[in-house]
């Protein structure tokens, strides 16, 4: 049987910490031992996008 598929994204103020980044790794690891397949994709932290375009 196929496993489903997730999709997660996670940047701003998601990963504005050691904390936040702390609890997304949570959430993952709570999707991937679900049994789900897991792709995660992860943007820049709250504020540095704009820092990059200045």
């Amino acid at each position: 049987m196929k496993r489903p598929l997730i999709v997660q994204k996670f940047g701003g103020t998601s990963v504005g910490s050691v904390e936040r980044i702390h609890n997304v790794a949570e959430h993952v690891i709570r999707a991937k031992t679900s049994g789900k397949q897991v792709v995660v994709v992860v943007s820049a932290m709250s504020g540095e996008t704009i820092d990059w375009l200045s």
